[in-house]
């Protein structure tokens, strides 16, 4: 039992990446549509590239979107108005009217004018109270045909301009007094009936409502019907027309088919294969390219956290409305990736991202050729992510690429432009401000997961920040040392094509240890009193060797990055505090070498190599007396010669070529230093 928990505990961290690997594996086929996968490709307007198709199946013909919306727009025009009555209010209007119209007009007038004005009365009521005055005027069209209710019952039907609207009783009072010559008797009329008059009918929406959605449910989704074996397309036929639509109904049909309970289990499984296959590729890629990140936990969960991110907000766009899948800002993961990690880690990701957004999106392969083009020119465009117009430029060219590359596409598949919706072109530009997100979203990055970036990197390398200003106090002489050694290694960084901000940062953090004891570094010692001299080799060895632990602790306590942490730790590598081991030899011939040696570990990448030499050239450049070019010369190649016979760059992923290229700046750079001409032949 104690071997196997000893065994566990050794393998923790392969173990936490398999346990990764296939929590993130179900997470992305668990988001994935529940559709099969049609086994043709095909494309509007472009020659149908595979044998002759016929149908495997009976299968209705789908209507198209355009069809569909073009049917609901009509029923929803021509269907019913249905509104409400109340038949009392007139019966109560006509009570009233008997009552007051014998005080509203005069009583000489004669019975037989007397009676007529009455009828006339009650005619302007029944021609308003025919179909009924509207209680308020709503937005709906003259034409459109509407249904009179009484209660539950149909008691009359016509079409809304039937209906009188509250500011059209005038118009009808005067009307019918004009076609009975009692125009004189306008206002006494109007006095009384505007008293009396009330609106008796209302829209009764709820039912109306349901009345269209019931005719709207029995829209028939099909056009017809093709019989098992029919032909369906030829091949070499071009898709077009009627001949797409077929083949979209086939692909539905086949689809949801494939999907069925008998065939879900084996469906999931293959889909779980292709998504473990993809996520697999990556995990051999950081193992053989990029080791020192697959070994990083930490990291290798960043990855994939992105990746199943990305997956994640896609699928939520295309759950909503698939026109918005360009908005998605794919390119802020190559992005993301360039700037923690580096360009061939970026670009790899993304490609394998697209390749698996090819299952739920629609016009796959549009959709991938697309993202991979616009992820190569991330990749190509940006660079140092800290400069906020580099940032702003690429996304513009971004941004350009997508346009081009979808009209292209809309070109192809159209034949011509007439039909362009240029509202696409706004879901690029949408695209193109989402991914200027990317900063804010690094800053979190480097929080939630401990990374860092060249922005912070940029930060970091403010001489002004606290711990500097603290070095430069307490240790002038090694703050003076570090901007040397951190101009030199930047420049050589640079030359070879290495990362020069992290050079320079961890250049300007390597020495922070000597502010321990700072008087102890020769660099420190305005006065001219060595305290060496009241030591043994031993202890002024130790006090040395120490400055690299007392600088680890000292960054961690000001919380500096792991990456910077780790120029601190291999500036020195495993070599030895020579002069003192020396010095101690004399008395004791059999001393420990171990006593003098640095704990390491030695450099194991190319900027903490660039630092190990530049360190060791900057320091002992010191000591050379009424310099030379050839002196400087063999100066620089005896220093780097015995780190090499030393393994020092054993581990460090640094070429013989690149390390003459750093020898030739530093070579260059220290006869800038001491003012040197170049040595003209005699």
């Amino acid at each position: 039992m104690k071997d196997f928990i000893n065994k566990l505990y050794k393998n923790h961290s392969l173990i936490y990446k398999v346990l990764l690997f296939v929590s993130t594996t179900f997470l992305i086929v668990y988001l994935f549509p529940k559709s099969g996968k049609f086994k043709y490709n095909f494309e509007k307007g472009k020659p149908w590239q595979s044998e002759n198709l016929y149908a495997p199946f009976d299968f209705a013909i789908k209507k198209t979107d355009a069809e569909l919306s073009a049917e609901k727009k009509e029923l929803s025009s021509n269907t019913p108005l249905y509104l409400d009555v109340d038949y009392t209010i007139e019966a109560k209007v006509l009570n009233i009217y008997e009552t007051q119209f014998k005080s509203t007009f005069f009583d000489s007038l004669s019975n037989r004018q007397f009676n007529k004005l009455k009828n006339v009365g009650k005619t302007i009521i029944s021609e308003l109270y025919q179909y009924g005055i509207l209680i308020e005027n709503y937005d709906f069209s003259e034409e459109r045909a509407i249904v009179i209710l009484d209660g539950r019952e149909k008691v009359k039907d016509g079409f809304y301009s039937n209906l009188i609207k509250q500011d059209e009783v005038s118009d009808v009072i005067d009307e019918i007094l004009y076609d009975n010559n009692f125009t004189n008797y306008n206002s006494e009329f109007k006095a009384l009936l505007f008293d009396i008059i009330e609106p008796n009918v209302s829209f009764n929406k709820s039912f109306s409502d349901k009345v269209l959605e019931d005719a709207l449910a029995k829209i028939a989704l099909a056009r017809g019907s093709v019989a098992k074996e029919t032909l369906i397309v030829s091949k070499g036929e071009v898709v077009e027309g009627d001949k797409y639509q077929i083949l979209k109904s086939l692909q539905l049909e086949y689809e949801s088919q494939i999907w069925s309970k008998s065939n879900y289990n084996w469906v999931l499984f293959a889909y779980t294969l292709l998504v473990a296959l993809a996520l697999l590729m990556l995990l051999l890629f950081l193992r053989k390219y990029r080791y020192n990140v697959f070994e990083n936990n930490t990291k290798v969960t960043f990855i994939f956290f992105n990746i199943s991110l990305m997956i994640f907000i896609t699928t939520l766009v295309i759950n909503f409305d698939s026109k918005y899948i360009y908005i998605v800002p794919i390119c802020i993961l190559p992005l993301i990736f360039k700037a923690f990690f580096d360009a061939r880690l970026g670009l790899f990701a993304h490609v394998l991202t697209v390749l698996l957004l090819g299952f739920i999106v629609p016009n796959s392969y549009e959709y991938i050729f697309l993202q991979i083009i616009t992820g190569i020119v991330t990749i190509l465009t940006v660079s140092e992510l800290y400069k906020r117009a580099n940032l702003f430029i690429s996304v513009g060219q971004i941004t350009l690429i997508y346009i081009i590359a979808y009209f292209a596409f809309f070109v192809i598949h159209e034949g011509s432009i007439d039909e362009l919706k240029w509202e696409t072109f706004i879901w690029f530009i949408l695209c193109g401000l989402a991914t200027l997100f990317v900063q804010p979203l690094i800053y979190a990055y480097e929080k939630l997961f401990g990374l860092v970036s060249d922005v912070s990197l940029l930060e970091l390398s403010d001489t002004n920040s606290k711990l500097l200003k603290e070095l430069y106090n307490k240790a002038p002489g090694t703050f003076h040392h570090s901007l040397n050694v951190a101009n030199l290694a930047e420049a050589s960084a640079n030359e070879i094509g290495a990362n020069a901000m992290l050079v320079r940062v961890g250049a300007l953090y390597h020495d922070i240890g000597k502010m321990k004891n700072p008087t102890y570094f020769t660099e420190n010692q305005s006065t001219g009193i060595n305290p060496h001299d009241e030591l043994s080799s031993k202890e002024s060895a130790k006090i040395i060797i120490d400055h690299v632990l007392d600088g680890i602790e000292l960054a961690r306590k000001n919380n500096l990055p792991d990456r910077v942490i780790d120029f601190i730790r291999t500036h020195h590598g495993t070599s030895m505090v020579y002069y003192f081991y020396k010095q101690e030899q004399k008395d004791f011939p059999d001393v420990s070498k171990k006593d003098f040696t640095y704990p390491g570990p030695s450099p194991f990448s190319k900027e903490t190599a660039i630092l190990m030499m530049c360190d060791s050239i900057e320091a002992a450049s010191k000591s050379l007396k009424e310099p030379t070019t050839k002196k400087i010369e063999a100066f620089v190649e005896n220093i780097i010669s015995k780190q090499i016979e030393e393994d020092q760059f054993l581990n460090a992923n640094i070429t013989f070529k690149e390390i003459e290229s750093i020898k030739k700046v530093l070579k260059h750079k220290l006869a800038n230093i001491y003012h040197l001409r170049i040595e003209y032949p005699e």
